[in-house]
């Protein structure tokens, strides 16, 4: 049964490999479990809910990636884009979390279409790599920012506007203390890095009483505070198809490069650089998008952490199979989760921060029609606080700057369409 539905010997593997790789990607995002309910708690929603819903939706997203593209890729709510609906699209424009629930679903019905009536290649490829790069990393800097906030390392201040926050708090020194544990682990490439470091962070705090553990395993919490509570009407207002076109296109770009990366690492993209069953992938992706939603959780992206398992011989759904079944276990572990402070989780987001940045080394440095809208789109990010705003300041820049350069026929449509976009939306703001 297994060899018909994942065609394991085909690929040069077996069962046994699939699921020690599927168990070694969980390892490294299971923190996710942990940093996403806090994320949408401060956007309001009930933290036990949202735990469940990260959980369950990981499971349903990557179940659908294994079965219907035979991919060992793992799905969960995405970092960065869970931070936008927090801080950005809740705290930022004053939206209620239901509402924006209905725009993450509307986001996600989109890119179903988009997937199934094959429009994806004409929007991915006609966005430039540099504006692509440029939002990964634009992406990780804003999830930086908010880490180091929550680490205590940068405060407000009414001169400067952030300044260096008081080292002497414990809290600081632990957080601190627990990114340099990350990052050192993650340098030795041990699995489970970030929960690792996260789970030493928490423990630490419990002599000085910041930490304050309930138990470890418990009956999961109630969803019902968030299951079909997205306000999808509200979400259709003029003014919230920015935000809608947003979490739409950081989906979309999030899961294509996730794709291409770890197909190309399994072996599995074909010679002419084009990805088998990409249609049905992304559909997997959509699907885990619109669910995300529908349970209580911000938008749902391939993991490029599923990378971890492709290096441990991951070649086939199983891989993803089995990580949804570990997903489905880690439900009855809420008390853990849920219990753990602020200041331990912060430091994870400034690492992942860190791998997104990684994006910025591919830039085609020698053209500067292609690194200043990419380094533009970067920085408008955090310092605007709105992803949205970044993505929309990075287009125009590279229309207006090729235009400028005497290169109109480097722009592409979809580039001219986005840019007239977001013209429009910031002359309405």
């Amino acid at each position: 049964m297994l060899e018909r539905l994942f065609s394991i010997g085909a690929r040069g593997s077996t069962p046994r490999r699939e699921m020690l790789a599927g168990a070694t990607t969980f390892l490294t995002m299971a923190y996710i479990v942990i940093v996403n309910p806090q994320i949408m708690a401060a956007a309001g929603i009930d933290a036990g809910a949202a735990f469940v819903a990260t959980c369950l939706a990981a499971a349903i997203g990557s179940a659908l990636m294994g079965l219907l593209a035979n991919f060992p890729i793992a799905l969960a709510p995405g970092m960065g884009l869970n931070a936008y609906f927090a801080f950005a699209v809740v705290g930022g424009m004053g939206i209620s979390w239901q509402v924006a629930l209905g725009a993450v679903f509307l986001s996600g019905l989109i890119f179903l279409a988009v997937s199934l009536l094959r429009v994806r290649e004409w929007l991915v490829n006609g966005i430039p790599l540099g504006l692509k790069l440029g939002i990964a990393a634009g992406i990780g800097f804003f999830l930086g920012l908010i880490g180091l906030k929550g680490m205590g390392l940068v405060t407000a201040h009414p001169a400067t506007l952030v300044t260096l926050g008081k080292l002497s708090e414990t809290s600081t020194l632990l957080a601190c203390l627990g990114f340099l544990l990350i990052a050192g682990l993650s340098a030795r490439q041990v699995p489970g890095a970030l929960v690792i470091g996260i789970l030493v962070t928490a423990l630490l705090g419990l002599p000085f009483g910041l930490t304050s553990f309930q138990g470890l395993v418990s009956v999961p919490p109630s969803l019902a505070p968030t299951f079909l509570q997205m306000d999808v009407a509200g979400a259709l207002g003029i003014g919230l198809l920015g935000i809608i076109f947003t979490f739409f296109l950081a989906d979309l770009l999030d899961n294509t490069g996730t794709l291409i990366a770890t197909t190309h690492r399994a072996g599995l993209m074909r010679p002419d650089g084009t990805v088998p069953n990409l249609g049905r992938a992304l559909f997997a992706d959509s699907g885990g998008a619109i669910m995300g939603a529908v349970l209580g959780t911000s938008t749902t992206v391939s993991y490029i952490e599923s990378a971890s398992g492709i290096q441990a011989g991951g070649r086939t759904g199983l891989t993803a199979v089995t990580v949804a079944g570990l997903f489905l276990l880690t439900l009855f572990l809420a008390p853990l989760a849920t219990a753990i402070p602020g200041f331990a989780t912060a430091p994870a987001l400034v690492f992942v921060a860190c791998l997104m940045a990684q994006a910025l080394r591919a830039v085609e440095w020698d053209d500067m029609t292609e690194y200043v809208p990419a380094v533009i789109t970067a920085l408008a990010m955090p310092f605007t606080f709105s992803i949205a705003t970044g993505i929309g300041i990075g287009f125009i820049t590279y229309a207006a700057l090729k235009l400028l350069a005497g290169k109109v026929a480097e722009i592409r449509g979809a580039v001219w369409l986005i840019a007239a976009l977001c013209i429009a939306k910031f002359a309405l703001a």
